[in-house]
């Protein structure tokens, strides 16, 4: 798993303690230094997700904590782009953010998603699935065709 934009690992380590493979990837140094003292022995890389290349793929790529709405305004797209280039053909990408702060439009997102052959598999209001009704918040799933 990827977990592109991982800050200080909550996600990652999360995952491999349940036994799956995962890899963080940040452009914030101190964070990294702090997931890595919390999990030495995962991948922690320090790259922009706007440029970086890993030379694999996985099953899911993970944006959680907002992480779209924290990339250089106008550089969402890419960021999708590349973070899409890391998966494997039928894996997904899940990504939640918020929808109200001026970052990129939930219409805006699909249609990237979409113009990179990603289909959406579902979304809902919460990380725990609630049902998407509209909101400040989407956590939205797309596999990879």
């Amino acid at each position: 798993m990827l977990d592109a934009g991982c800050g200080t690992g909550r996600v990652a380590i999360e995952l491999a303690q349940r036994g799956i493979d995962s890899v963080g990837v940040d452009l914030d140094h101190e964070m990294l230094e702090v997931a890595n003292q919390k999990a030495p022995t995962l991948s922690w890389i320090e790259a922009d997700l706007k440029d970086f290349n890993l030379d694999r793929t996985f099953d899911v790529a993970v944006l959680a904590g907002n992480v779209m709405i924290f990339v250089l305004p106008g550089s969402e797209e890419v960021v999708i782009e590349r973070v899409a280039q890391h998966i494997r053909a039928d894996g997904f990408l899940v990504a939640g953010f918020s929808l109200d702060t001026g970052g990129i439009a939930l219409d805006q997102y699909d249609a990237i998603t979409e113009q990179l052959g990603l289909s959406q598999a579902g979304r809902w209001s919460t990380w725990q699935r609630e049902p998407f009704t509209g909101g400040s918040y989407a956590v939205s799933a797309h596999r990879k065709n």
